[in-house]
């Protein structure tokens, strides 16, 4: 199934104060794993940047200047998107941003069901514990020495990996190696000896008739062929 992780940073907290986008981050999933697919881009805001707001992320309004506006880019954006379920964490406010965006444009707004809201899995999983995204991280041990200013594509890779875990981990690595691949087909490593041979479960007259029953059911009884061992036919190995 295909999911995009996404993250926005932006010059405030509250759209409908005149607060925009500055930046968008976007991660392919395909079966929870990343496909190297992004979207990233940078918008200009067309108004000044709080120092609040640059303290959280970094990105000036010098900067901006020249980038993008949301207009000249939201037709690459709805592509990206496609028709695919949205990640992000405390989504609600990246989704209130992105819709007054849209909004603005004319452009009907992203359905709330489409959205998955990685802090309400993590509540649910975690009640009562610290569920920010750095949080989650430290709890996950997922690398946040890259992380000195928030990001928007970067949390989103960030995001992608803590995703993954609060469904059930990460995929365990697959091992190509030839050595290792003929260790785990050596008979002499694959299989391990038992010292002693295990007492049976059964009694001696549970199997007797057990193998009447089976005798009962004529010769070509599929039964017939699977019959116990007799104590002297028991493999040590086994």
């Amino acid at each position: 199934m295909r999911e995009i992780v996404l993250d926005t940073e932006t010059t405030g907290l509250d759209p409908a104060a005149g607060h925009r986008i500055i930046e968008i981050g976007c991660v392919e999933l395909f079966n929870m794993i990343p496909t190297g697919q992004t979207y990233h881009v940078y918008l200009d805001p067309e108004r000044d940047m709080p120092e609040e707001a640059f303290r959280v992320h970094g990105i000036s309004a010098a900067f901006l200047a020249g980038k993008p506006k949301f207009v000249e880019i939201v037709e690459a954006f709805l592509v990206f998107l496609g028709d695919a379920p949205l990640i992000a964490h405390n989504a609600e406010f990246d989704m209130r941003f992105i819709n007054a965006e849209l909004a603005a444009q004319g452009i009907a707004a992203i359905a709330t069901e489409r959205v998955i809201d990685t802090l309400v899995l993590a509540r649910r999983r975690y009640p009562g514990a610290a569920n920010s995204l750095d949080a989650l991280c430290q709890r996950y041990g997922i690398d946040l020495s890259r992380r000195s200013k928030h990001g928007a594509l970067l949390d989103a890779e960030i995001l992608a990996e803590v995703y993954a875990e609060l469904l059930g981990g990460r995929q365990a690595s697959l091992s190509l190696d030839p050595t290792a691949m003929e260790r785990a087909l050596d008979p002499a490593t694959a299989h391990r000896t038992r010292g002693e041979v295990l007492a049976p479960l059964l009694t001696a007259g549970e199997l007797s008739a057990h193998a009447t029953f089976i005798k009962s059911l004529g010769p070509k009884a599929l039964w017939r062929h699977m019959l116990p061992p007799q104590k002297s036919e028991v493999d040590p190995a086994v």
